[in-house]
């Protein structure tokens, strides 16, 4: 029996990756922050290690022993002050990589972004991993991202530990928490098709993020990314339109000419980082980068390497997402 550690279990992708494991007969444990999250842990066969990736002393107990670690933990959202991200994103990993050679762990897997190639605007298409890395100062999630994998793949080198970093596109699936704030803007009138909606985009359902991270794991030689995802490529318009049809909601937006979008998301940012406004912008560049440009990977390398193949395809997650709504 193998025991692993995850980060980030109480979130889409974590949660699914220590169902995955348990059911595959792996002793988990799980860090929390909450005594909430530690029941939620427990109901899903876990074992929860109270701490934050700032305390050592937690990350190394929930290490202790351990063949694997799943660094999933993250600070995901387009808006916060850019030492937050450095925090969390760059330092917590650091912390964890310390941890992890400190208790001898064979294998770290860490959850990177496909966005971390991301630069300036431009249409990418069957975008590798030898693309070089980006740190756009207005996309503070991705450039911190990038570092952090930076930091995983040469601590390898090391010979301490066996890092891998895979790189989803957007993960969805059941419990997609960013299909919550999707809807409600839907609703509220709020949402705009950026470019119309048909730039070309790559998805990776959270079966096959986490089929992906545990064949890392397992055959990785270390030192390696890997893109993952579904296996096809759709219009972001038909992506959402099949999304929120599972939540009973159809979308009738207009248009927003991405050039316009940007200027707006410029001047919203400066807005809110000049007067201090609650809350985040409705709209930043980070998050246009994300969605308003074609962007689509090639996950050959996985599939060469790791013998990665899709566990789930489109129709079949749209289904079990439309089952359990």
């Amino acid at each position: 029996m193998k025991t692993a550690f995850v980060t980030g279990a109480t979130g889409l992708l974590g949660h699914h990756l220590v169902e995955k494991l348990v059911e595959r007969g792996w002793t988990v444990r799980a860090l929390h922050r909450s005594p909430g999250d530690a029941a939620k842990l427990r109901a899903i066969g876990a074992q929860p290690v109270a701490g934050t990736l700032d305390d050592q002393a937690s990350l190394r107990r929930g290490m202790a022993g351990a063949d694997a670690v799943f660094h999933a933990a993250a600070l995901f959202t387009m808006w916060a002050p850019l030492a937050d991200f450095e925090r969390v994103n760059i330092q917590g990993t650091s912390n964890m990589l310390a941890a992890a050679r400190a208790e001898g762990v064979e294998a770290f897997v860490y959850v990177s972004a496909a966005g971390v190639v991301m630069g300036d605007g431009k249409p990418m298409f069957d975008v590798t991993e030898d693309a070089p890395l980006s740190y756009p100062s207005w996309a503070p999630y991705l450039a911190t991202k990038a570092r952090a994998q930076e930091l995983v793949l040469k601590a390898n080198d090391a010979g301490d530990v066996r890092t891998t970093v895979i790189l989803p596109p957007m993960i969805w699936g059941r419990g997609m928490h960013m299909l919550d704030n999707i809807v409600a803007n839907v609703r509220e009138g709020r949402f705009r098709w950026p470019a119309g909606g048909q730039q070309m985009m790559s998805t990776a359902h959270v079966d096959n993020v986490c089929a992906c991270a545990i064949l890392a794991a397992e055959k990785s030689p270390g030192g390696r990314a890997y893109f993952v995802s579904d296996g096809q490529h759709q219009s972001m318009r038909a992506v959402l339109t099949d999304l929120l049809a599972t939540r009973g909601v159809a979308v009738k937006a207009s248009n927003a000419p991405l050039g316009m979008a940007w200027f707006m998301a410029t001047i919203m940012e400066f807005m809110w980082r000049t007067f201090k406004r609650p809350g985040e912008p409705p709209l930043t560049r980070q998050m246009l980068r994300l969605v308003g440009y074609d962007f689509t990977v090639s996950d050959q390398r996985a599939r060469d390497e790791l013998g990665y193949q899709p566990v789930t395809n489109w129709s079949a997650g749209i289904a079990g997402m439309r089952a359990t709504a």
